[in-house]
This record gives structure tokens, C-alpha cells and sequence, in this order.
């Protein structure tokens, strides 16, 4: 049995995250709305700090967007780049 190469794609829910590459990236696409630390005060946007530990939600959302106010990044991040944010977002939580 043939299974479609589609169904193959590594996803960024089974790779495995690097911090420091998702601080870079964090910084370059994620702070402008969220804040460089992970917090910004004064508008609708999560503290990151407090995001569940729930990758498969971090995930899709960050790939989805978010009730029409924060946009789906499917197309600007790579799967790579979405495992390497949440393990810096996931090593930065607070409990």
C-alpha cells in the first residue's frame, strides 16, 4: 500500500523544537504583537508565558490564526520554525 507523500510530512507537532533557533524566530515574527517578552500589556494579545502545555493547540493555532485577530503564519513558518517557537515559548511558561 501506497501511502500519499502528503500523509508522510513531518509536522512541526512531531519534530522536535530548539529554543534558541525559536528565540530568533520569535523575535523576528512573534514579538511585534505578543511583545519581546512574551507579554504586551494593553492589548488583546495572550501572555505567551501563561499558554497551556499543549503543543498540538500552540500548533494549530500559530498555523490557523486566531478568531480572525491574530492571523495563520501556514505560510510564513516553516514547520521546523513552528517546533522551535513552542519550545522557546513552552521553556520560557510560568506555572
Amino acid at each position: 500500500m501506497l501511502i500519499p507523500a502528503a500523509a508522510q510530512q513531518t509536522t512541526a507537532i512531531d519534530l522536535q523544537g530548539q529554543a534558541d533557533q525559536g528565540k530568533v524566530t520569535y523575535a523576528k515574527n512573534c514579538s511585534h504583537c505578543h511583545g519581546p517578552n512574551m507579554v504586551n500589556s494593553g492589548t488583546i494579545t495572550p501572555d505567551l508565558r501563561a499558554f497551556p502545555d499543549d503543543k498540538t493547540r500552540f500548533v494549530t493555532t500559530v498555523k490557523q490564526g486566531k478568531n480572525g485577530k491574530m492571523p495563520p503564519w501556514v505560510d510564513i513558518l516553516n514547520e521546523q520554525e513552528i517546533a522551535d517557537v513552542w519550545a522557546f515559548v513552552s521553556s520560557r511558561r510560568t506555572p
